[in-house]
């Protein structure tokens, strides 16, 4: 089985931040399983985000690893 892939990881990041949007202007969001999300759910749409942005991040990585500039003396 293939790992997560940075535009899935980014995919469901959007999908927070349309619910966050959403909520906040007061709309219901349904999500593609069905649930209904309304401004009670704020901070587990907010924890969404949060640890999607840290895949998301973290997959940009060069080879998962963190780029490091190196300054030859």
């Amino acid at each position: 089985m293939a790992g997560l892939t940075l535009e899935q990881a980014e995919a469901k990041l959007t999908a927070y931040l349309e619910a966050e949007t959403a909520v906040l202007a007061g709309v219901k969001f349904r999500t593609p399983d069905g649930r209904e999300l309304t401004r009670a759910n704020l901070p587990e749409i907010q924890d969404g985000i949060k640890i999607w942005n840290a895949r998301c991040q973290s997959l940009a990585r060069v080879g998962g690893l963190p780029v490091r500039e190196v300054i030859p003396r």
